[in-house]
């Protein structure tokens, strides 16, 4: 495969799943804000805190107020990581694909993106809600449709590999800062605010249904962390994605897994088999915004390693 083939397959995917994760974010807070008590003041700096963007942020639009933050996250086109920003940037990727992704998955990109700039270019203000909801069932289409319609092969496993790595960093991202930033003090702990927050963290990672399932009925932070961060079985936990993003990168190379021959193959195996024995009373003993920072920096130092062996070309 064509590294430039491997590559737009694999920043398709990324893009994709990076304006989901955003759109959750998003809705997530206005569901907060409805449950809040009487009175609690809307915090929506954290949303920027998570993007790592914040002085971009503060230059451009200043206070973060809820307006300032939707627009800046959702139809800012000279901020990179917003929802229009990431659909133009992925339908950018599989135009220059056509030929080797299937129709159906053109398709999907190019009604993703008109529906995301129909919005932004609409004089009426959306019902967010449902436009938040509408750009989530995009992504997860586009996703099955790519499972159904695109061969198994080296460029579906490139796909994954983008997919998974972005949903992994964004669950770290959004875990670091409810723990650290999100909740206003220490003496909320405990409180119905604390609850409502962690409630909404499990939700904007589609993830309240699942724990609850997974027979932990109240909401203790460090079971939320666990189950964020080492489940092996729930798609949106870290360890789950990082363990899937292996199994397509030793499909990609041949090489067994528990071995490594290149860079991005002793990358992400350093940082999966770290998570299959490390527990979560070690996390918090190291500290969980110690240990998800680092996390993050592997993730990227992963992506900068495929990069390197997949797509760079080294000079003559």
């Amino acid at each position: 495969m064509l590294s430039r083939v491997a590559d737009s397959i694999y920043w398709l995917n990324r893009y994709v799943e990076r304006a989901e994760n955003v759109a959750r974010f998003i809705d997530v807070n206005l569901t907060l804000l409805l449950d809040a008590p009487t009175g609690e003041a809307q915090q929506w700096k954290p949303l920027i805190l998570t993007t790592g963007d914040l002085s971009l942020f503060q230059e451009r639009y200043g206070e973060a107020t809820a307006e300032n933050v939707i627009q800046f996250l959702t139809f800012d086109r000279e901020y990179p990581n917003s929802i229009a920003s990431c659909l133009f940037a992925a339908r950018e990727n599989a135009r220059s694909i056509r030929e080797i992704i299937s129709s159906e998955m053109w398709e999907r990109v190019n009604a993703f993106y008109f529906m995301v700039k129909e919005a932004a270019q609409s004089h009426t203000v959306p019902e967010w809600s449902n436009f938040f909801a509408e750009v989530k069932l995009a992504s997860h289409l586009f996703a099955g449709v790519m499972n159904a319609t695109m061969t198994h092969n080296e460029g579906w496993h490139f796909g994954q590999i983008g997919r998974l790595l972005e949903r992994a960093d964004k669950t770290a991202r959004i875990l670091d800062v409810k723990y650290y930033i999100l909740l206003p003090s220490a003496k909320d702990v405990g409180t119905t605010l604390d609850q409502l927050q962690w409630i909404a963290l499990l939700k904007s990672a589609s993830a309240y249904e699942m724990y609850r399932k997974w027979g932990r009925h109240r909401i203790a932070p460090t079971a939320v962390a666990e189950f964020l961060i080492l489940n092996r079985e729930f798609p949106r936990s870290i360890q789950f994605c990082l363990l899937q993003a292996e199994q397509s990168l030793h499909q990609i190379t041949g090489t067994p897994i528990g071995t490594w021959q290149n860079p991005a193959e002793r990358a992400l195996g350093r940082s999966r088999s770290e998570l299959e024995y490390i527990t979560i009373e070690e996390i918090v003993n190291i500290g969980l915004h110690e240990f998800l920072d680092r996390i993050q920096h592997q993730i990227n130092d992963v992506g900068d390693k495929i990069f390197t062996t997949f797509v760079a070309v080294d000079p003559v």
